[in-house]
């Protein structure tokens, strides 16, 4: 932002927010904050002023520890419920191999250590545990399926 608009700089910023959702080009996660003041050139208190603007009109929502989110886009339960999600597709037994870190990493777009408090929420729930060599293994189904234990 160039110059300084009698408008008010955080309107210029989050109308220009709300065309790039309207327009598709923000579908789901908004970009960080810090990403937002090197791309808009203003301070972190006129940014999150937009961003309580727009999250006020009911066009964006914020999710503790994530980010600011489209409204009603994407999932956004725990970690753990859709990795626990994984025991619940058709097909997994008991005995199975668990994904591993790296796998959940990638396929959750996520950070080694939230994959790790699930993994290790899911042990501590007699789930998953250490199979053979290093790996996991499926050691019970989630309630909603029939339970086993091997």
């Amino acid at each position: 932002m160039p110059e300084a608009s009698p408008r008010g700089t955080y309107l210029e910023v989050s109308e220009s927010l709300r065309e790039k959702i309207k327009a598709g080009r923000i579908t789901e996660a908004l970009p960080s904050q810090s990403a937002l003041v090197s791309e808009y050139g203003v301070s972190r208190s006129t940014i999150e002023r937009s961003l309580a603007a727009l999250k006020a009109e009911g066009v964006i929502e914020s999710v503790q520890g994530a980010g600011w989110f489209v409204a009603g886009t994407g999932d956004r339960r725990p970690l753990v419920e859709k990795v626990s999600d994984l025991l619940r597709a058709d097909g997994v037994r008991v005995g199975d191999r668990f994904p591993t870190e790296k796998e959940l990493c990638e396929r959750f777009g996520a950070s080694r250590t939230a994959v790790r408090s699930a993994i290790a929420q899911m042990e501590g729930q007699g789930l998953i545990g250490k199979g053979a060599a290093r790996g996991r293994e499926v050691r019970a189904l989630p309630s909603g399926r029939e339970t086993q234990t091997a």
